[in-house]
């Protein structure tokens, strides 16, 4: 059963008094049970049809179906969707070109998915909820925050991160990888002692390397965001703070 602790907790990230009905509700903890029963408030408040979540659209520009892009693009979403149990709304967003929609992933593949590098995959969520926060990036900072939960198997740090990463209960390796990518986030200039910094928490150049893509990479990233207004997913406010349900055999 999901807790009244969890419940209240997401209702105050989402910065909606009325939503403090949930301390009286429990039901199965799952994403769309949870989402569904959020939203029922929003039905409430707001006559039938309103929801909390994504009742904007995903972007600005055309979104096309599926099914009319070029095969390989459908095979990555499918893929996509299969593992995560919903398709973020970056792909459908950024397939209205589909030619930078295969250079933004080939890239962001390379230095996400990596396996080399001392850098972590919740290192590297961390970094991107950080710089997208300074970015102003509501896309990014959701998507990525909720990364950053599952990663680091923490349901707090992400939104101290998101907030302040400064103040956030983080280790010295951590601020010393946050203050390396938010100067490259702010274009200021990277001198030696950046790299000295780094160095001494056994973080080397090919990792500074790392740390300072990522930021660059989803510096474009909030960018596009903005351009198109683009939302996140309704799935990605929970994940990481309920247990996902499993699926069925």
């Amino acid at each position: 059963m999901l807790s009244s602790r969890i419940m209240n907790r997401a209702c105050r990230l989402l910065h909606d008094p009325h939503l403090q009905f949930c301390r009286t509700f429990s039901f199965q903890a799952n994403y769309r049970n949870a989402v569904a029963a959020l939203n029922s408030v929003g039905n409430q408040k707001h006559g039938s049809g309103s929801r909390l979540f994504c009742s904007h659209p995903i972007s600005r520009f055309p979104v096309p179906d599926k099914k009319d892009l070029p095969q390989d693009m459908q095979e990555r979403m499918n893929e996509v969707e299969e593992k995560s149990g919903f398709l973020p709304n970056v792909f459908k967003a950024l397939a209205h070109r589909p030619d930078e929609f295969r250079a933004f992933f080939a890239y962001y593949d390379a230095l996400m998915m990596k396996e080399t590098g001392s850098l972590t995959k919740a290192d590297k969520e961390m970094i991107v909820t950080a710089t997208s926060a300074e970015n102003d990036c509501l896309y990014c900072v959701v998507a990525h925050g909720a990364l950053m939960r599952i990663y680091s198997k923490n349901r707090i740090t992400a939104d101290q991160v998101a907030i302040n990463w400064k103040t956030a209960e983080l280790d010295e390796r951590q601020k010393a990888i946050l203050r390396f990518a938010l100067d490259a986030c702010h274009s200021r200039t990277i001198t030696e002692s950046h790299f000295a910094d780094l160095e001494q928490h056994g973080l080397d150049r090919e990792d500074a390397w790392d740390i300072g893509a990522i930021a660059a990479l989803f510096a474009l990233s909030n960018r596009m965001a903005h351009l198109t207004d683009m939302r996140p997913n309704e799935e990605f406010y929970l994940m990481g703070r309920i247990p996902r349900e499993k699926k069925k055999e």
